[in-house]
């Protein structure tokens, strides 16, 4: 754990020197200012497209008009208004052959079977008329634009994913993870299990792509093949600008822009920390606003018997205190620091089992060092470039063993961008039990920097992969005990989020309630009407993949909500592996998609009854959609 902790503060380190790069203010100036409110706000900096709804802040009680809509979804004909008739045949067909067990077990061999007898036209026509047709919006910026234009007329806006990744063998996904995520400097005899090795890999769970559904993975190679990655994100966002009318966008993942090693150190040094500080901080008040004086570190070493290592102590919070008021919060610990001075003689750990701090001993090589500057300069080039195009993006959620350093470096993001209007976007998975705690403390950073806030709320994607490497490793479980209990921390947080949406400026916080679960998106209107918060002022959005839960997301839409689709797009070759995990999925959740199955087969047997069956969406647009 500790040479974890060795390699992870100097990483601190160059994010700090690193901040230049990205523009970040110097948190040794005052850290908290107060909040300026501004008689105007400017509802493009929430999660609707930018400079479309500015206005006065209004009360709550002036927000609460909300459209007369059937939330119970069962409304076939406004489920697929959008739809031509060939599209729900085609619908029909791609939940029924992913409900055939045989068939999905051994897509693989039967794609690359197709793709041999066929030849690549006649595959390219038969995917485009099944599986990629229904889960992919096409090939590039300008043919997935008919969808994305057509969708927005019903009131239905995209999240853009260029979904292409390597088709490449679970024993070379392994071995690449196992040699980006292993320093140089790691020595060999490091404990298998227990709780330091979370962040470390493990070669049984290197293809981080096992038993995850729904979320693309990427492995390092190189630097070279980063700043691909990167190129392709900054693509994304040109096509958020140009096929959306800068009403999307774009999807972005940092595992994609550096090594994956630099993530794993980070989140181990900022767990620490957070473990140090809640053990022996004071626990009075808000446990989000908890504080750490000095003198209670000096008590704490006195009660220990640690006084001659006073002096190291103290040394260590006074660089953690970056507000220099003698006080250090959750709000101060948890920022980069811009230290200007040798690590060696600055930085130390606190390490809990011997109640000791440690000295930083050794130091990334010259080579780890310039990837992680390389990083930094990728995700700051990302970020930049969407501002300068007047779009946003996504931040996705991953594994927890990388999620508190993307968590970290997104709030960074924000830092320096969401000044203005929220460019970026942080992911919290509601099925990990420090969820609530995580995203208060997040809202409370921003409110005290006065910065915009915008989130995206999902289940989570990684939930039996997490659960088995917990088992296998010995460390806690970090899933919440049951899909119950994942809903309830899913409702708590979107309650609170609201609560903090009329506590700071109208505007100020945006939320994307990501999920296909009805009770949740019913709940959420219910929050909507106690809080005051109306569709108009395009606080609060929802959030469904391309090709499921029609019956959810176009009446919404339909009805003066705001929605949008995670769409992906790729070449239809390259888009494979993508496919193959939509198939998975659908066949494990069909008992969810009998239910769109049989609106289907409703709304095309009434097109038929009524002499629809050339129906065509353009004729029947919807009088209520706000753009």
């Amino acid at each position: 754990m500790a040479l974890t902790q060795v390699h992870g503060m100097r990483i601190y380190y160059y994010l700090s020197k690193a901040r230049k790069s990205l523009h970040l203010s110097s948190f040794q100036q005052k850290f908290f200012k107060s909040t300026v409110a501004s008689p105007n706000v400017h509802v493009s900096s929430s999660i609707e497209e930018p400079g479309k709804h500015a206005r006065e802040s209004p009360p709550p009680a002036a927000s609460k008009r909300h459209p007369n809509i059937d939330l119970s979804f069962t409304n076939a004909k406004e489920a697929y208004r959008s739809k031509r008739t060939s599209e729900l045949i085609r619908s029909l067909l791609v939940f029924n052959l992913c409900s055939i067990n045989a068939l999905v077990d051994h897509q693989a061999w039967l794609l690359k079977w197709s793709r041999n007898i066929l030849g690549k036209n006649l595959f390219r026509t038969l995917m485009k008329g099944t599986f990629y047709g229904h889960f992919v919006a096409g090939e590039d910026h300008e043919t997935i634009k008919p969808l994305i234009s057509r969708n927005r007329k019903f009131g239905v806006k995209a999240i853009l994913d260029y979904s292409v990744e390597e088709d490449m063998s679970s024993e070379q996904a392994k071995k690449a993870e196992m040699m980006s995520c292993i320093s140089e400097d790691q020595p060999t005899d490091l404990p298998e299990t227990g709780a330091g090795s979370k962040f470390r890999a493990h070669e049984e769970f290197g293809d981080r792509r096992e038993k995850v559904t729904s979320a693309r993975t990427y492995f390092y190679e190189d630097e070279a093949n980063c700043d691909k990655n990167c190129d392709v994100f900054l693509g994304a966002i040109d096509a958020v600008s140009d096929a959306t009318n800068k009403s999307g966008l774009a999807a972005i993942k940092l595992t994609a822009l550096g090594r994956p090693q630099l993530l794993l150190q980070l989140s181990e040094v900022l767990c620490s920390i957070r473990n140090f500080f809640e053990l022996y901080g004071s626990k009075e008040g808000d446990a989000i606003l908890q504080k750490f004086r000095e003198e209670d570190l000096t008590k704490t070493l006195n009660s220990m018997g640690l006084s001659r290592q006073q002096a190291e102590w103290q040394k260590w919070f006074r660089v953690l205190d970056t507000s220099c008021d003698g006080e250090v919060d959750l709000l101060d610990w948890d920022n980069l620091l811009e230290i200007n001075m040798s690590l060696s003689k600055l930085f130390v750990v606190p390490n809990l089992k011997t109640c000791r701090i440690e000295p930083l001993t050794t130091a990334l090589t010259s080579t780890e060092e310039d990837q992680m500057k390389n990083m930094l300069g990728r995700i700051n080039k990302i970020a930049s470039y969407a501002k300068t195009k007047g779009c946003r993006i996504m931040i996705d959620a991953e594994q927890t063993y990388f999620q508190p350093a993307i968590c970290r470096l997104t709030m960074e993001m924000m830092r320096k961008f969401n000044r203005e209007s929220a460019v970026v976007f942080n992911t919290y998975q509601c099925y990990l039990k420090q969820a609530f705690k995580n995203i208060a403390l997040d809202m409370a950073v921003a409110k005290r920097e006065d910065f915009y806030f915008g989130a995206k709320l999902v289940r989570g994607a990684y939930m039996e992969q997490e659960r088995e490497r917990a088992a296998a490793l010995n460390y806690e479980d970090p899933i919440n005990v049951s899909y119950e209990a994942t809903t309830a921390m899913y409702h708590d947080i979107l309650e609170e989020v609201m609560k903090q949406i009329n506590k700071r400026e109208r505007g100020k916080i945006s939320l994307m309630v990501a999920t296909h679960n009805e009770d949740t998106v019913r709940y959420t209107v219910e929050l909507m009407k106690r809080y005051g918060i109306s569709p108009e002022d395009r606080l609060i959005c929802f959030g469904q993949l391309l090709g499921m839960c029609d019956q959810i997301s176009f009446p919404l839409g339909q009805g003066g909500y705001s929605v949008y689709k995670y769409v992906p797009y790729g070449p239809v070759e390259e888009v494979l592996p993508y496919l193959s995990r939509r198939a998975m999925e659908n066949r494990g959740v069909m008992k969810k998609v009998k239910k769109e199955k049989h609106l289907l087969w409703t709304e095309i047997k009434r097109r038929i009854k009524s002499g629809e069956i050339r129906y065509q969406p353009d004729n029947n647009l919807p009088s209520s959609v706000m753009l």
